[in-house]
């Protein structure tokens, strides 16, 4: 059955119960909390680097511009996810505002993102544990592999199962964000923020020492206060009142972040200096160092706690790439074998298959800042889709049961949509090798989408469905 330019294959009665997510496993706090979750990593380590692209200055207006995109975008995704409830979430909310291709394409912007981040953080996971020297252990191949064993072990328990203890690691190294916060506030002092020394690059300064196109740079690192939390829809079938708890849920991670970012962002610099954080690969720690000048209650909670949250991210993106990947291959846009699910009602294969990838990447590569500017690319990509997919839906489809509307409308999104596309050009000037890369891959996919799988689409997939309800009512009026 051909529409437009693709084309639906017929499939069995048995094809959608072999394919069903266990519904009901969270609600709003639940899912509050698989947001933070996503992010939680990017407040102990990476955000720094921004240091040295923009200096404090930089950093901060980077920061501020990044929290204002995403923050203009959950609430149009708080949107989208209470009038479309589906675990394809980005995926579906395009395919039903720019069609299969577009669908396709954000859909495979996130799972590059959601796939490639958890083999970054497993590499500085790795290097946590070397760094405490717990296990003796000289080589960090070992730790990537009992990372991906166990949490995808934990996942194929069951969503609900794995929701609580990714909450309860969470909440651990949310302890240690506050404690951290607690123990700089003494020792803060305004002038340390400002301890770069300013360039001659245009419009330099001492607030913004590397000038105006170190705020560009720097972009990328005010992301890592926020990456990923735009996967909490991924969860939408899971839930246990999508229309209601997906807003809500949504909305207080955002917030929660936004919190924590101030005050790693004040306090980490202002009491140990900006300039001893830029290069760190462990930035809260180095900065209760310099602060007290020697080892300290702070350091050494944050050295070991802070553990939890690198964990808490690698957890529940796992989740979220198994989310992406089961739906795409549900509605036949990857190979369908990857959707079956298991007697717990979880995508088993959409689990595993990526973790193994991931795993092999890690081992192989070793580089987890390459890695994640990877993921960071395809996330830039992701937002410019579906920020212009919630735009295009209020143009299209005004009267769309819509359960949340997002405040000041295709405004809001607009926003976010114009710093998303500088975001995306930001990414070229950090890291040249990762964008070309990602844009590798999706040259890759869009070739298997436009030869094989638009030939081979599952039209009683819900988010194909949906867009078939939209045609259908489309042709009525």
């Amino acid at each position: 059955m051909a529409r437009g330019k693709v084309e639906y294959n017929q499939v069995g009665a048995d094809y959608l119960k072999q394919r069903q997510l266990k519904r009901g496993a969270a609600g709003w706090l639940l899912l509050a909390g698989l947001g933070v979750s996503y992010v939680i990593s990017g407040d102990f380590a990476g955000w720094n680097f921004g240091l040295e692209k923009g200096g404090w200055g930089g950093l901060l207006i980077a920061t501020v511009l990044m929290a204002v995109m995403y923050g203009c975008m959950v609430f149009g995704l708080a949107e989208m996810s209470s009038a479309l409830p589906v675990a394809g979430a980005g995926y579906g909310f395009a395919r039903r505002a720019l069609g299969p291709l577009g669908g396709f394409a954000t859909g495979v912007a996130i799972l590059i993102e959601y796939s490639i981040a958890p083999a970054a953080i497993s590499i500085f996971i790795g290097g946590y544990v070397e760094t405490l020297g717990l296990f003796g252990l000289t080589n960090s191949w070992p730790v990537y592999l009992v990372c991906y064993l166990i949490f995808i072990g934990i996942h194929l328990r069951g969503v609900g199962e794995a929701l609580r203890v990714m909450f309860v690691i969470t909440a651990v190294a949310v302890v240690a964000l506050v404690l951290f916060a607690v123990g700089m506030v003494p020792k803060f002092d305004g002038a340390k923020l400002f301890d770069i020394p300013a360039t001659d690059a245009f419009g330099a300064s001492s607030f913004l020492p590397f000038g105006i196109t170190g705020v560009l740079a720097a972009l990328v690192y005010g992301i890592w206060f926020f990456l990923a939390v735009e996967g909490v829809p991924l969860a939408a079938e899971e839930a246990r009142d999508p229309k209601r708890d997906m807003p809500r849920g949504i909305i207080a991670a955002m917030a929660a972040l936004v919190v924590f970012a101030a005050l790693i962002l004040v306090l980490a610099p202002g009491g140990s200096g900006s300039a001893a954080l830029a290069g760190s690969n462990n930035p809260l720690v180095d900065a209760a160092k310099v602060a007290y000048g020697r080892d300290n209650w702070v350091s050494q909670i944050v050295n070991y706690v802070g553990l939890a949250g690198l964990v808490a991210s690698f957890f529940s993106i796992i989740y979220a790439y198994s989310r992406q990947l089961f739906a795409l291959s549900r509605a036949g846009y990857l190979p369908r074998w990857l959707s079956k699910t298991g007697k717990r009602k979880t995508p088993y294969l959409a689990l595993i298959v990526p973790g193994t990838v991931g795993f092999l990447l890690a081992f192989a590569i070793g580089e987890g800042d390459l890695l994640i500017n990877i993921a960071v690319f395809g996330a830039t990509v992701s937002y410019v889709l579906l920020n212009l997919s919630h735009i295009v839906l209020r143009k299209r489809e005004p009267n769309l049961e819509r359960p949340y509307r997002t405040p000041g409308g295709a405004w809001t999104t607009g926003v976010a949509l114009v710093l998303a596309a500088a975001a995306v050009v930001a990414t070229f000037l950090v890291d040249v090798l990762a964008a070309a890369i990602t844009g590798g891959i999706f040259v890759l996919a869009l070739a298997y989408f436009w030869f094989y799988s638009r030939h081979h689409l599952v039209a009683s997939a819900p988010e194909e469905e949906f867009a078939a309800i939209q045609r259908a009512e489309s042709e009525l009026g």
